[in-house]
């Protein structure tokens, strides 16, 4: 045997990381991104073109993330039969039919027809999403599974400032706000002019469709090892489970419902806060058109990066759970900040918040996946993905409550709250870590 030869454990992990493959997979996370950051533009465009509410303008993120929960369960189905490869390609497939839906979409100027085009980019990335972060934290020693994922999640900002970017100067237009401009047009005029802005939404996917095509070949030329755990023969030589007694199983896992119920929370106020920072910035500020608010996203974005690394640095230090219960306090008190303060510093605590986000998602997903068996890995794992749902379901909540009281700085309390319920999740970790160590300990000391 070489000594540099890849090999696969019973588990399903490797003895090393292959390094050109892991980056692969890695790039796969700026490409969801940017798809997922484009729709903080998209909101801030439809909602002026169409004249919808707030509610009914976070449809865009309904669409997108429905898409994520809908297709989750059939791509485990696509890892377990065939491999995490085959659901990836299948993912840039949707991803690039997705993106080439925005042409009709952009002519025929309906918002349904845009959340079909975002739904069906949605399906595409629950595929990739339900692949890469499992497979990501499977290629290499189970030892560093939880690095290598935060490894692969820190190249996530970097799609989503890229996104941010396209939108800033491909959809977005110089000149006073859409409110301000539409405002004293007639219907008529509203409605040409609305088709000419919708025209614009068109411009970042085609640009997207050139880089799908590109990593779609890239994968299919490439190597990839399977990663999946041997088949264990038991006494009675019974097959793997079926969908059945694997969803009974993950059902009476307590440990993996409260993951769940973290990730369903903590995708929604990200998801959320993101949605809606361009919108708070013109409510706070009515100098400000869409191209200057958008700027607020990028910093976003930044304060989200550079979060994932000072994260990577103290998780070598402390416990992850301890780290990020921490986050969530601050979190929470300056969504709170957000909530209560009527000026412009509030878009800036708004920022601030996005630099707790980055180690939220990658760590929960790999935590909550140490405590399921292994031989149910990859319905556990769809399963997480299909709790991203939380980023359909929480901006829909907070448009609804901006609409009812008003204003969309009031709304950030359902944002603050699911940080709450973050920060409470990380605290019970954090005590069952501590009670594992002193059982650990306790053993160790009748041992001797």
């Amino acid at each position: 045997m070489k000594n540099n030869e890849l090999i696969q454990l019973p588990d399903g992990y490797l003895n090393r990381t292959p390094i050109f493959q892991f980056i692969l997979v890695s790039l796969l996370f700026p490409l969801w991104a940017v798809a997922a950051s484009l729709n903080d533009i998209l909101i801030a465009q439809f909602k002026h073109v169409f004249d919808l509410s707030d509610f009914a303008s976070a449809f865009v993120q309904s669409a997108f993330y429905g898409g994520y929960f809908l297709i989750a369960i059939p791509a485990s189905m696509v890892i377990k039969k065939m491999s995490y490869k085959v659901a990836i390609m299948t993912g840039l497939l949707f991803y690039i039919v997705g993106c080439s839906l925005f042409y009709p979409a952009s002519h025929m100027a309906t918002y349904t027809m845009f959340l079909v085009a975002i739904f069906a980019i949605a399906i595409g990335l629950g595929f990739l999403e339900t692949a890469a972060n499992t497979y990501s934290s499977m290629i290499g020693s189970r030892k560093y599974g939880i690095l290598r994922l935060n490894i692969s999640q820190t190249f996530y900002p970097l799609g989503s400032i890229a996104g941010i970017l396209l939108g800033k100067y491909l959809v977005f237009q110089d000149g006073a706000s859409l409110e301000s401009q539409m405002a004293n047009m007639s219907d008529a005029e509203a409605k040409a002019f609305g088709l000419k802005m919708l025209q614009h939404t068109l411009e970042p996917y085609k640009y997207i469709i050139f880089v799908l095509v590109a990593m779609f070949l890239l994968f299919a030329f490439t190597k990839f090892p399977a990663c999946k755990p041997a088949a264990e023969k038991t006494k009675n030589n019974e097959k793997s489970p079926g969908i059945g007694q694997t969803l009974k199983y993950l059902a009476g896992n307590k440990r993996f419902r409260k993951g769940v119920a973290a990730q369903f929370l903590y995708v929604g106020m990200q998801v959320t806060v993101w949605s809606f920072t361009i919108r708070l910035a013109l409510d706070l500020n009515s100098d400000f058109n869409e191209r200057a608010a958008s700027n607020f996203m990028v910093y976003s974005f930044i304060a989200f990066f550079a979060g994932k690394f000072i994260a990577n640095f103290l998780m070598t230090r402390f416990s992850a759970s301890k780290i990020l219960f921490s986050y969530s306090i601050i979190g929470s008190a300056l969504l709170a900040y957000v909530v209560l303060v009527p000026n412009l510093t509030a878009v800036y605590a708004a920022i601030a918040v996005s630099m707790l986000f980055g180690p939220c998602w990658p760590t929960i997903y790999a935590e909550t996946l140490e405590v399921v068996e292994k031989k149910y890995t990859e319905t556990a794992g769809a399963i997480l993905v299909m709790s991203i749902v939380g980023g359909a379901v929480i901006p829909a909540i907070q448009g609804y409550a901006s609409d009812a009281f008003g204003s969309m700085q009031t709304a950030f309390i359902v944002s603050m709250g699911c940080f709450l319920y973050v920060g409470f999740y990380f605290f019970g970790e954090m005590k069952k870590q501590k009670a594992v160590v002193k059982e650990t300990d306790k053993s160790i000391k009748l041992a001797q």
